[in-house]
């Protein structure tokens, strides 16, 4: 028997008796079929029948259960209470308890193999690579339209070029203009002289785009990059180049506000290369195209350089099967209930179809177009929106097609099982410690990183040492790189990429440290460079030391300043939240800037020395080797810690 098999004890206990009849011999019993003999049951010539085995799906209903087992309900439902389980026919039970009714009856039970399904139910696997399908599942194959994502800085023209997209090539059928905007819409295209058609996600940029592939919800065949004739290459447009190369999508630019006076492309392209983004007039593969959202100028090029590239993407879809998507969007609509915006990957998704969407289910009552039509079914890379959910979905969760209500419980409750064995797990996907191991059991090869520093000259010397470690073949990539401190955008790269943050004289600010513990992802504090690649070393020969983190314990506000009779000055402060220690690290920031970082020397409360202060009283602090402060400064008292 395998480990999982019946917990009590090894062999059978008889025949099955339906009903629960002590010694009795019903129908069942003299009419056991093949699924039903006991471990000590004897064939004709009085020799023992070896027991039989049976392979039980993770979760299944009681009344699927019998089936398998070839007995009434009545009579599972009585082997269960036995057990002390209560349950209905239609009550959902795992494998675990499944197994003690099936061993008590005679039966050696494993679990299913990954991908083998409950009774009725499907599953939402994404689909294998091209070259691994085979012949027959290749014919089932036709081209499908590509899905299209438009990032860049803020105010170089996002949503001004959509709009123009939207307003001049708005899939046909359109009335008197958009009659909704539910966040993706097709557009049609003539690419030497053939209709096409392009789908485009209204996300807000690169942390939405992200977001989704933290979940597992690849969404994008193309990133559209805007990047403004004037501006030139910002902050924020690198942070999208990183994305989409972390994504490993292709990238189109639009040179966007090439009706101004005042642009300078050769600038800009130049700026693109530093980047990491080489156009096709540098001698590189990505396409730019300059256009204008304001005057509508370039449009047209646009869309037909975004088709061609999907052409040689060959992007295919198999429109014959049950329907798998995701999210885009959701919300809650007081006359229609739950709504959520699809886009269908796989498959065709019809109106009335059973439907499991993260742990929500629902039989659909409508489907929508991007126009607001009923529309009775949606092919590969269509947006719909969705009616008829029993709750509000979240952007990014999967969507697939089951056979029934029943199948779709099930499905919710494998789930559900399966987060909660999730939940159980003390460290992320990938940490710093376990890169050896997986890296001996091949499960990754290279080991993603993203680098935040205080100051451009600690980012150069550092990312090119890292990425000259190979230790075994594992290589050491930076997704990307940046100053200042650690955002919630990185921490959605780091947890979209299965990568380890390293923050080098920067903190997390406040939404990424809850998004860092929500993602499990692991975010390293230094302030040293030889360390960073010391540790990162080590961790590829298997020989990390201990782990620490940063913990910060409490902030002060200074609202006075008052001089020291050595020289210098102590700072009157109220602790505003957490505690102020005296044998804490302390940092002082100014509007947000990082001034100084050391020592406290002396904290005082009223006119005696304490250990701490707690938040809503007030202090004299003297710090060790500075006292330049001004009114409004934060003294933010932190330290760290070894994670065990």
């Amino acid at each position: 028997m395998s480990p999982r098999q019946f917990r009590r004890g090894g062999g059978g206990r008889g025949r099955p008796r339906p009903g629960g009849r002590p010694g009795g011999r019903g129908r069942a019993a003299d009419r056991r079929g093949p699924l039903t003999p006991a471990v000590d049951d004897q064939g004709a010539n009085g020799v023992a029948l070896a027991p039989r085995e049976l392979e039980l799906p993770p979760m299944m209903t009681v009344e699927d259960l019998a089936k398998l087992l070839e007995l009434r309900p009545a009579a599972v439902i009585q082997g269960l209470i036995k057990s002390g389980i209560f349950a209905t026919m239609n009550q959902i039970i795992d494998y675990d308890t499944a197994a003690i009714v099936a061993a008590d009856l005679g039966f050696e039970v494993s679990e299913a193999a990954p991908g083998v399904q409950s009774i009725g139910q499907t599953t939402d696997e994404e689909e294998a690579p091209l070259e691994e399908l085979s012949a027959e599942e290749l014919a089932l194959l036709v081209p499908r339209p590509p899905v299209v994502t438009v990032m860049g800085h803020v105010d170089h023209g996002k949503t001004s070029l959509l709009d123009r997209v939207r307003q001049a090539k708005v899939a046909v059928g359109e009335a008197g203009g958009i009659t909704q905007h539910i966040g993706a819409y097709q557009v049609d295209v003539l690419v030497d002289d053939q209709p096409r058609k392009i789908t485009f996600l209204d996300t807000p940029g690169h942390e939405a785009f992200t977001a989704m592939r933290a979940r597992g919800a690849q969404a994008t065949d193309i990133a559209v990059l805007v990047v403004a004739a004037d501006d030139g290459v910002m902050p924020q447009t690198r942070e999208a180049i990183d994305h989409a190369h972390a994504a490993k999508v292709p990238i189109v630019v639009a040179l966007n506000k090439m009706d101004r006076p005042d642009i300078n492309p050769d600038r800009v392209k130049q700026q693109l290369a530093d980047s990491g983004v080489l156009v096709e007039e540098y001698g590189g593969e990505v396409p730019l195209v300059p256009v204008s959202a304001r005057t509508g100028d370039g449009i047209d090029d646009l869309l037909t350089t975004i088709a061609l590239v999907a052409d040689v993407a060959d992007l295919k879809a198999n429109p014959n099967r049950q329907a798998a998507g995701f999210v885009v969007e959701a919300r809650l609509d007081k006359a229609r209930g739950p709504v959520a915006t699809v886009l269908v990957q796989q498959g065709t998704l019809h109106a009335a179809d059973a439907v499991v969407i993260g742990t929500v289910t629902g039989k659909l009552r409508a489907l929508l177009d991007d126009q607001g039509k009923r529309i009775t079914s949606a092919g590969p890379a269509t947006p719909v929106e969705v009616l008829g959910l029993s709750a509000v979905p979240r952007a990014g969760d999967r969507l697939a097609v089951v056979d029934g209500e029943k199948a779709a419980r099930q499905q919710v409750a494998l789930i559900e099982r399966a987060a909660e064995r999730e939940s159980g797990r003390t460290s992320g996907d990938v940490s710093l410690e376990d890169i050896f191991t997986r890296m001996q059991a091949g499960e990754i090869r290279e080991l993603n990183l993203v680098v935040k520093a205080d100051v451009q000259g600690s980012i150069e010397p550092l990312v090119t040492s890292l990425e000259r470690l190979e230790e075994e073949g594992l290589r050491v990539r930076v997704l990307h790189r940046g100053t200042g401190n650690v955002t919630e955008s990185d921490v959605m790269l780091a947890a979209a990429s299965k990568a380890i943050i390293i923050a080098f004289n920067v903190r997390l600010e406040p939404g990424a440290s809850g998004a860092a513990e929500a993602q499990k992802v692991d975010v390293r504090h230094y302030d040293v460079i030889y360390n960073v690649i010391d540790d990162v070393r080590r961790a590829l020969v298997g020989m990390l030391g201990p782990r620490f983190r940063e913990v910060v314990y409490g902030h002060a506000e200074v609202r006075q300043i008052f001089p020291v009779r050595k020289g210098g000055a102590a700072a009157g402060c109220y602790v505003t939240d957490g505690q102020i220690t005296r044998n804490s690290r302390a940092r002082v920031t100014r509007d947000e800037q990082l001034v100084w970082e050391g020592g406290i020397a002396m904290l005082r409360r009223v006119k005696d020395d304490v250990r701490e202060v707690a938040a809503g009283y007030e202090c004299g602090i003297l710090l060790d080797g500075f006292s330049d402060f001004r009114e409004g400064d934060v003294i933010e008292a932190f330290g760290r810690e070894q994670v065990s």
